[in-house]
């Protein structure tokens, strides 16, 4: 017995060495980790906004232009044959080539014009001018007419000059290239010359004005830059060169700048320098009322868009802090904002029982309208990954999905057994993702309306949900002093900050890898997404702080609070970072 008791104590002692050896290896990869955050986040260094910049804008290049759309074909042939991929290379490449050989027979077409042109040939001209190569150019098919007419004044051929004003030159009347040309050519009819009307007095004769015809018509087209198997020289790695332009013009242009040039992991997500906000950046102050809630405007985040329990919403300057304009029109408080992709119209949801659209680029901040429907505070709202639509949620448990451009609501989808405080979209756009107040989280698919998933597993009520830009992980806040990480099933929870009372206190987001949100004690708090450690405690607030918003774009951390301000966060690189 004595002998079995020594071995149990053996065991014990054993089990008590490997418990204590497994929690100084998870310390110590949790120290490594907070050394490769601060070595990335120290990374970087302020440089401001470039307000000067070339935006990417839609103006650059014409995408419907044949020449850049067949551009970026050949690209993309070249890419897939470096690669390898020949089948596919060959598909494109005889799906490419139909057109190529649309615009060679267009080739053979005009030279066959030119040629007509050039020795009078006018009936074969006729029967080109009625092929899409001339037909579609209305204007140099107006020159052609001229041209003929002006033969047949020259060659005194008055009837036949009469006959072809009237048929031809007359419907085309609209085309003449100054005010009194088609004035001049009728006056003609009585004229012993060309060159006795004022609009023809540089009248060159018929075979100089035949090659000056054929000369106008190769500039309006310039079809035979080509050669004639429709082959284009396309530099080595165009398309790889291209993408790395665009990634260094997103490194160029961004608020840091890398002090080492670095390796970028992936091109479906615009670059974005991985810093953690250590200190307040300006203070907003403006409102009358507490806070409640605060969103970037656009992508781009130029500006602010806040609001509050003051029924107004409040646009502030992104870079200046200054406050540039006041919407007005709500009848209570403001507890949710959202903005479309471009910037251009902001949704706000209020204890008024409405949420109102904003045009706030072109009509100066005026409201597009009113949707309506809701019985009670609408809490939440959220624009459509394509804008053209929102999602809200409220007091009255009912998810309403609104057509932003008719105000027409689209669909209704019920199953919450309480208020809904917070809905979303996943990027592909197809869910819409709810939480309430009821403890549970829903998965609602769009097209058919039903929830096809719910999540219960918060003690408390759900205050905010908010979804990383791939769709890979869910993030939940609660009233159960937890913000929650799902990827399905529940995979890391998050606790230190304060979420208990009646309040919204919500969560997001920051570059993918961490995660920052409100809390009742006045910090905003950031976690590793990894670990679940508070990487930062961010202080300044004299109030509960509501929410906390990332723009990657502007690198800028954005919180509102029960203090009635605003606050923007940066990583300052004088202060020390607190891992």
């Amino acid at each position: 017995m004595h002998s079995n008791d020594d071995s149990s104590l053996g065991e014990s002692d054993s089990q008590a060495n490997q418990i204590e050896s497994n929690e100084e290896e998870a310390l110590d990869e949790r120290s490594k980790r907070r050394k490769k955050l601060a070595a990335s986040a120290t990374a970087n260094y302020h440089v401001g906004t470039h307000l000067k910049c070339i935006k990417p804008t839609e103006d650059i290049f014409n995408p419907e232009d044949p020449k850049i759309r067949e551009d970026i074909i050949r690209m993309v042939i070249q890419y897939l044959s470096d690669e390898g991929y020949t089948a596919s290379k060959m598909t494109i490449y005889d799906e490419a080539n139909v057109k190529w050989h649309e615009r060679e027979e267009r080739v053979v077409e005009l030279k066959r014009l030119k040629k007509a042109v050039l020795d009078g040939d006018w009936t074969e001209v006729d029967k080109l001018c009625v092929k899409p190569l001339v037909k579609n150019h209305k204007s140099f098919l107006y020159a052609v007419y001229k041209q003929q007419y002006l033969e047949h004044i020259e060659n005194q051929e008055i009837q036949k000059a009469f006959t072809f004003l009237n048929k031809r030159l007359k419907p085309l009347e609209h085309l003449q290239m100054t005010p009194n040309e088609f004035k001049d050519l009728c006056y003609l009819l009585t004229a012993k010359s060309v060159r006795d009307a004022p609009s023809f007095r540089n009248w060159e004769g018929i075979g100089p004005a035949r090659e000056r015809l054929v000369e106008q018509f190769q500039n309006m087209l310039n079809f035979e830059n080509t050669d004639k198997d429709g082959s284009i020289y396309v530099p080595p790695n165009r398309l790889l060169a291209l993408l790395r332009q665009a990634v260094a013009y997103q490194i160029e242009f961004s608020r840091y700048h890398p002090r080492v040039a670095p390796r970028v992991n992936t091109l479906l997500q615009d670059y974005s320098s991985f810093v953690i906000p250590n200190a307040t950046h300006a203070t907003l102050i403006g409102h009358r009322g507490n806070v409640k809630c605060v969103d970037f405007i656009g992508e781009e985040g130029r500006e602010i868009v806040s609001g509050s329990s003051d029924n107004t919403l409040r646009l502030w300057d992104t870079e200046t802090s200054k406050e540039i304009g006041i919407l007005k029109g709500h009848d209570s408080r403001i507890w949710d904002v959202s903005s479309n992709k471009n910037g251009t119209i902001i949704s706000s949801a209020s204890g008024d029982g409405t949420v109102k659209l904003w045009d706030i680029k072109a009509n100066q901040n005026s409201c597009l309208s009113s949707l309506s429907g809701h019985s009670g505070d609408v809490y939440t709202v959220k624009f459509h990954p394509g804008d053209n639509n929102v999602v809200t949620g409220g007091y009255d448990k009912i998810i309403r999905l609104y057509d932003i451009s008719t105000g027409q609501l689209v669909k209704m989808f019920t199953g919450h057994q309480l208020s809904v405080s917070k809905t979303i979209f996943n990027p592909l756009g197809n869910l819409i993702i709810s939480g309430s107040k009821d403890h549970t989280i829903k998965f609602w698919d769009i097209v058919s309306g039903l929830c096809i998933k719910t999540i219960s597993s918060h003690l408390g009520e759900v205050t905010s949900v908010a979804m990383n830009s791939n769709g890979t992980y869910l993030l939940s806040s609660s009233k159960d002093n937890s913000n929650r990480l799902w990827d399905v099933r529940p995979i890391k929870r998050l606790k230190g900050h304060q979420n208990t009372s009646k309040n919204f206190i919500r969560a997001g987001f920051v570059n993918n890898s961490l995660i920052v949100g409100g809390s009742e004690d006045g910090i905003v708090y950031i976690w590793d997404q990894d670990t679940e450690e508070v990487l930062q405690k961010l202080r300044g607030h004299n109030g509960m702080v509501y929410d906390a918003i990332w723009n990657s774009k502007q690198c800028l951390l954005v919180s509102c609070s029960d203090d009635k301000t605003l606050k923007t966060w940066w990583y300052d690189e004088d202060l020390p970072l607190e891992l």
